[in-house]
């Protein structure tokens, strides 16, 4: 079976699946929204660019509108749709937000991690 590089998590995850994996290997944090145009255009772009790095990084997606989830959305101070935050070792360390093009991506990781 393959390592799990992208998945769903909500508020009761978080600190297990994210932060405490950050500090084995890098996570995208997608915070997204059903309803959101913007969300649904990165998507897939985001998983091609997990794909690309064969699981050096992981991405955790997050429907805010799912459950206590809008409160991951506040700890980070979000302030729209789709918002990316790069975590490494429990911390932020960059953060974009709307959807961009692939090459925008890579550089993001890439200038990042």
């Amino acid at each position: 079976m393959s390592e799990v590089i992208i998945f769903d998590v909500d508020l009761e995850q978080f600190d297990d699946r994210v932060l405490a994996t950050s500090h084995d290997v890098p996570v995208l944090i997608d915070l997204w929204a059903e309803w959101c145009s913007p969300c649904l255009v990165i998507a897939p772009l985001l998983k091609q660019l997990v794909e690309e790095y064969e699981g050096k990084i992981k991405l955790a997606k997050i429907e805010v509108d799912e459950g206590e989830n809008m409160k991951l959305a506040g700890r980070y101070k979000v302030r729209g749709f789709p918002t990316i935050i790069l975590i490494i070792k429990g911390e932020e360390v960059a953060r974009f937000s709307g959807a961009k093009p692939l090459s925008f991506l890579r550089n993001f990781v890439k200038d990042n991690i």
